[in-house]
């Protein structure tokens, strides 16, 4: 049974999503950082696709955001290496690079328009999100961005098409449930009841701050950690309380726990910002299609600016979490 195989190449998160007879039948994601293993990327989609049971003659839908990866100085440069690696992965294959336009390009079209294809995976996404739920905002939140795009009429309502558009344009913020650096996101956070400015060394990621308050499993915790230890709750508290510069003998556990709700609530309020924004532009939505490994905080955020919120693995089950893979695969023409 021959199907299609949908990528979501990113620069530190490879996704994949494989659908037969117009149905998804399973999908996979796994850590890898470009920058660190070139090389590794042809074997790795290779991999993955005998992990997703591809057949020889299963069609690939591509999407990706690894081009940004400062492994490569230009845009061009990195979808060429994408689509380089697709190639070696798959020599005799028919493969189809989704565009912001939500047009497909052959791979010779893609290197010929590489912002058309660059970062593209947000467009594929709603897209899907637009043929469930034809008017609404869709907020995705990833490991590391966030994309609040509203839909109308069943296609995205917004010019963008870079990401430099889109961060001017409030649609990609950059904030995530795991990557994002503490003070990255809260300038102070509460200690004993006194505001204390946080330290900008890295201490601590969001994804210390979502394990210890239980909203993450290790598992989730895709990247390596600030101090290299382990991800587990444990560790993410030793980190949060180096965020202001102390350890676990001097706070305790509801001292740890004031720090990281302080850096949920500004995480939150920022993602609630750009919903606000959106909703300005478009304020008959009502609804909200929350996605992505961080779909609690797109959730909350979603339900405080009082929107009704739809969760994407209603429908997608855990695949939800790599949603633009399997967008790919379900828009690609039969």
């Amino acid at each position: 049974m021959s199907g299609v195989l949908g990528w979501d190449v990113g620069g530190v998160n490879t996704k994949a999503a494989r659908v037969a007879d117009a149905r998804l039948v399973a999908a996979r994601a796994v850590p890898y950082e470009i920058q660190r293993d070139p090389a590794a990327l042809a074997p790795l989609l290779t991999q993955l696709a005998g992990d997703l049971d591809a057949r020889p003659a299963d069609a690939h839908a591509v999407t990706m955001t690894a081009e940004l990866s400062q492994l490569f100085r230009t845009k061009r440069e990195g979808v060429g290496f994408v689509l380089d690696a697709v190639a070696a992965a798959f020599p005799a294959a028919c493969v189809r690079v989704w565009g912001v336009d939500a047009r497909w390009r052959t791979p010779a079209e893609a290197r010929r328009e590489p912002l058309a294809v660059a970062a593209a995976n947000w467009a594929a996404t709603a897209r899907l999100v637009g043929r469930l739920i034809p008017d609404c905002l869709l907020v995705d939140v990833g490991s590391t961005t966030t994309d609040v795009i509203p839909i109308v009429g069943g296609a995205p309502a917004t010019t963008s098409r870079t990401d430099l558009d889109r961060l001017r344009e409030g649609e990609l913020v950059y904030t995530g449930a795991v990557r994002t650096p503490v003070e990255a996101i809260a300038p102070t956070v509460p200690v004993r009841g006194r505001a204390v400015a946080v330290s900008a060394e890295g201490f601590a990621l969001t994804g210390d701050v979502h394990l210890w308050r239980g909203e993450l499993e290790p598992a989730d915790y895709s990247v390596p950690t600030p101090d290299g230890r382990p991800a587990t709750r444990s560790f993410a508290g030793e980190r949060l309380a180096r965020v202001v510069c102390a350890d676990r003998e001097m706070l305790e556990d509801r001292d740890v726990s004031a720090i990281a709700d302080a850096v949920w609530e500004a995480q939150t309020g920022r993602i609630g910002a750009a919903i606000e924004r959106q909703r300005g532009r478009h304020p008959a939505l009502s609804r909200a299609v929350v996605t992505g490994l961080g779909a609690f905080l797109a959730g909350a955020a979603a339900t405080r600016s009082g929107l009704q919120v739809v969760h994407l693995a209603d429908t997608l089950g855990s695949a939800a979490r790599h949603a633009p893979a399997a967008a790919v695969a379900l828009l690609f023409p039969s």
